[in-house]
């Protein structure tokens, strides 16, 4: 089984990239962004939790995370591949995945990750509050913490996984095509 990370800031394009990436790679496509806004939806103890810490920007408790990964992953045993996006955003996350995958005889295969100024992650943000209505979009204040979030707690897992020889780093300022071009020539 292969597992790939598509790591960024908010903003990068993850979402998008992922989507081109599981039609042409068949991967399954585990977003922790999608997995918390279903719960949220259906109004779930779980989605009530998540709720509160994503309106004021910040992320979801590691063992929030992890476990809606681990029934993402025991609920799909025969996909090709996992393309995770937005998970893991911390080095203790990152920690415990390696230690979940080991314990299939697996590891992470790759990570990649779309590189994009602070600026252009505002500017997305906003573009994406006003087209899809995401209010947690919406506030420049929450904007900046999930900026401030991304450099002080995921930023790390760059030095995390560099050493382990899977971290790929790409531009994300180019066309959709363009970087989809970029990653799957690194897959």
């Amino acid at each position: 089984m292969k597992y790939y990370l598509l790591f960024g800031p908010p903003g990068a394009g993850k979402g998008t990239q992922a989507k081109l990436l599981v039609e042409k790679f068949n991967f399954h496509h585990v977003s922790t962004g999608d997995l918390l806004r279903k719960e949220i939806a259906k109004g779930s103890e779980l989605g009530l939790k998540a709720k509160t810490l994503i309106d004021a920007g910040n992320f979801v408790d590691d063992s929030i995370v992890v476990g809606m990964i681990e029934s993402e992953i025991a609920a799909n045993p025969d996909a090709s591949g996992f393309l995770f996006d937005g998970f893991p955003r911390t080095v203790a996350q990152a920690e415990i995945l390696d230690k979940m995958l080991e314990g299939k005889g697996s590891q992470v295969n790759k990570v990649i990750s779309i590189i994009i100024s602070d600026e252009m992650v505002f500017q997305r943000i906003q573009h994406r509050a006003n087209i899809e209505g995401r209010k947690d979009d919406a506030d420049p204040k929450t904007i900046q913490n999930r900026i401030d979030t991304y450099h002080a707690k995921t930023e790390p897992l760059i030095e995390y996984y560099k050493p382990q020889g899977k971290y790929n780093e790409i531009c994300g300022e180019g066309t959709v095509v363009e970087i989809f071009e970029k990653i799957s020539s690194l897959l």
